[in-house]
């Protein structure tokens, strides 16, 4: 790739954009934390946490940042420490992000499907002061830090409905009770300065820490903002997992900015996810695909009211056309594609509203949406990293004020994947003419059957196609005589039947003879990330699917 500029790069997209939508964003403070003192000051009795079927008030809760803010000051924790939130969807979540931010912390977002060995890694990793963990998982982390050789302080949170027992560990509760009223100097963090660690899903290799500054957090969260015209007149319900970096721009981080009151509810569940809708007429959510197959699989769906729903959209993972039609045929709300990396902080990608993205003609894939404000998008050959012409497809490289600057304590890995300040996604695409943007796939994923190249998300988008497919995943397994073979994995729709036989010539009458799977394999769940993400590899390499 040449050393020119990013801003050298040709920016189609800019002349599809909505008259409303900015080339450039110039969010008005430097953090959210900018934008959650201005909220305090100018609306303190607004809801901002809906947690179940409580409210939390703006007010209520900066009194619990302030709280927590001096206990983690109490107990050592100075600007630049690491602070791990071991939690699921709670609003000790957002208390704790916030506490972080105003003693200028570092907090660390852990998924609470870790196990011991797998947590003792990150910790090991980010070396926190302090870990904020629910009482349930107190075990895990209790082994975890004595594999790492660390000894952090242990705030423990207590899940929804828990009667308290004992514990040597200071309680979450007892630290609001014992500060309350409490008052911590506000200040303003400087835009470089790394504000969370969020953890890469290691779904292609080992798991990788990214810094997440205050300059990326707010550029993104602001690009929601006014992409998605997000105001304290919505509501957003929190179906994205927290620990993710989607749950920490879409969710916590435009909630903050937005002044809209968040929906809780501990951990996704269709049923629950339905009800807190209908109960605060929620207008706004944003997650994986599979969050709303399993909205619409659910025998509930039928009977809920969705009509508040204003703005929904997806992203993490390519989305099939078909799911996107069978959503807005059911409740009037076209799901806007978004696509972004832990490394992006979220959306580098995504569709402005009252705009649908195009469908190729070509593979059938839905696109993923138009570069965002301030970002430069490339197309380059993965081996010499040129640009591709228009149309054709390469690698995905992206610059801007979203990126990421490093991984934590990586020199070698940063940069690999983010020379210059380019981060090179691994993930192939290809740019058209008014610069929409589709992603095929990623380049480990690509099958190779018997010298043809099969991208997995084109045969899954035909399988999607058809009306008893619920989830489908295709990867390439080894074969003696083709090299590779297409097996795909399917899960059907509640109510709904299909055998192996029927979809294998359904792809057969919609595909080239090398694309069609060989195999299929009909589960009851696919597996999956804690974010949503279908776990190809696990599918690969034959891992318990059960």
């Amino acid at each position: 790739m040449s050393d020119s500029e990013p801003g050298d790069v040709p920016r189609p997209w800019l002349a599809t954009y909505p008259a409303e939508i900015p080339s450039t964003i110039k969010p008005r403070h430097t953090s959210v934390l900018g934008y959650w003192d201005e909220l305090v000051d100018s609306s303190p009795d607004s809801p901002i946490i809906h947690y179940f079927d409580d409210t939390l008030t703006v007010a209520r809760l900066d009194d619990d940042v302030n709280a927590l803010a001096a206990w983690l000051s109490d107990v050592g924790v100075a600007a630049g420490d690491r602070v791990a939130v071991y939690l699921q969807n709670d609003p000790h979540w957002l208390t704790s992000m916030l506490a972080c931010w105003r003693i200028g912390a570092i907090a660390v977002a852990v998924n609470p499907m870790l196990k011991s060995r797998e947590l003792a890694k990150q910790l090991a990793d980010c070396s926190p002061e302090v870990v904020v963990c629910l009482d349930e998982l107190l075990p895990t982390v209790e082994g975890a830090v004595d594999e790492a050789g660390l000894s952090p302080s242990v705030l423990v949170v207590a899940s929804p409905g828990a009667v308290g027992g004992t514990t040597e560990h200071t309680r979450f509760a007892d630290v609001l009770a014992d500060r309350d009223g409490a008052r911590v100097p506000r200040r303003t963090p400087p835009p470089d300065e790394p504000a969370m660690l969020t953890y890469t899903s290691g779904t292609t290799g080992a798991s990788k820490g990214a810094v997440n500054t205050h300059g990326n957090i707010v550029h993104s969260t602001v690009v929601y903002e006014r992409w998605l015209d997000v105001t304290a007149d919505d509501v957003i319900l929190g179906v994205a997992p927290l620990f993710h970096v989607t749950g920490l721009v879409a969710h916590m981080a435009i909630a903050a900015v937005a002044g809209a009151p968040l929906v809780l509810f501990h951990r996704f569940e269709p049923a629950e996810a339905l009800r807190l809708i209908e109960r605060w007429r929620v207008t706004f959510t944003m997650g994986s695909i599979t969050v709303f197959v399993a909205l619409m699989s659910h025998p509930n769906f039928d009977e809920t009211d969705l009509s508040s729903l204003r703005c929904v959209a997806s992203g993490g993972a390519p989305i099939s056309p078909a799911i996107v039609q069978r959503f807005e045929d059911a409740t009037g709300a076209y799901i806007l594609s978004v696509y972004g990396l832990t490394e992006t902080t979220s959306p580098s990608h995504l569709t402005p509203p009252g705009l649908r993205a195009p469908i190729d003609p070509g593979t059938g894939a839905l696109s993923v949406g138009l570069p965002v404000s301030d970002a430069d998008v490339w197309v380059v050959d993965p081996q010499t990293r040129e640009p591709m012409p228009i149309g054709e497809p390469g690698e995905i490289v992206i610059a801007g004020p979203m990126i990421v600057p490093e991984y934590w304590g990586k020199p070698a890995e940063t940069q690999h994947a983010i020379p210059a300040g380019r981060l090179h996604t691994g993930d192939i695409g290809f740019m058209n003419s008014e610069g929409w943007f589709w992603l095929i796939d990623r380049s480990k994923d690509q099958i190779n059957a018997a010298g043809y190249k099969v991208w997995p998300r084109e045969v899954e988008d035909v399988l999607y196609e058809h009306e008893a497919v619920r989830e489908a995943a295709v990867v390439g397994m080894a074969d003696g005589y083709r090299g590779e073979t297409v097996v795909a994995f399917v899960s059907l729709r509640p109510g709904m039947s299909a055998d192996p036989e029927e979809l294998v010539d359904h792809c057969r009458q919609r595909l080239a003879a090398y694309k069609y799977p060989r195999r299929i394999d009909i589960l009851e769940e696919l597996p999956k990330t804690a974010s949503g993400k279908i776990m190809r590899r696990v599918l690969r390499d034959g891992g318990d699917v059960s």
